[in-house]
């Protein structure tokens, strides 16, 4: 008998899932305040707050993907329009042990979520430095988008 941890003969041994984060960048950033510093006054009324998220991947070499979180926010009160700020995040990823069945899913889902608390922190700080309250944008469920843009027909292959 032998303990050592071996696999069998004629047996493949599988790699384990892992994911790297190689870097993580900031490609694009705008912060607009249009109006201010008329829209800069105490407001009691809300202002209606508009937020769109966008994911894509490029496939780069064998294991590596650059997975794009896109995030724009814009406030409008009373018609006119306070802020607009937009963010392509991205992060370059190494991914290995994941079937290829499962690897769109996985680099959609996966990635950007572990992108999403750095971009959140980028917007707040730039609705904070553009003299408004912090905008703490909540979770994103990236499974139930992924799920949405599937059933919409609107993602890409990973190239």
């Amino acid at each position: 008998m032998s303990d050592t941890n071996e696999p069998a003969a004629g047996t493949q041994q599988q790699q384990q899932p892992a994911m790297n984060i190689l870097v993580q960048y900031i490609k694009d950033l705008s912060f607009e305040n249009p109006n201010a510093p008329a829209t800069l006054r105490p407001n009691e009324q809300q202002p209606k707050l508009d937020i769109n998220v966008n994911v894509n991947a490029t496939k780069h070499d064998d294991n590596q993907f650059e997975v794009t979180l896109s995030l724009e926010a814009k406030a409008v009160s009373n018609g006119t329009a306070m802020f607009a700020v937009e963010l392509v995040y991205c992060g370059i990823f190494r991914i290995q042990g994941i079937p290829e069945e499962h690897m769109h899913p996985f680099v959609l889902i996966e990635c950007p979520r572990m992108l999403f608390p750095f971009a959140r922190q980028i917007i707040s700080d730039c609705t904070r430095n553009g003299g408004f309250p912090p905008l703490m944008i909540d979770p994103i469920d990236f499974a139930a988008l992924y799920r949405q843009n599937m059933s919409q027909g609107n993602t890409q292959p990973l190239n």
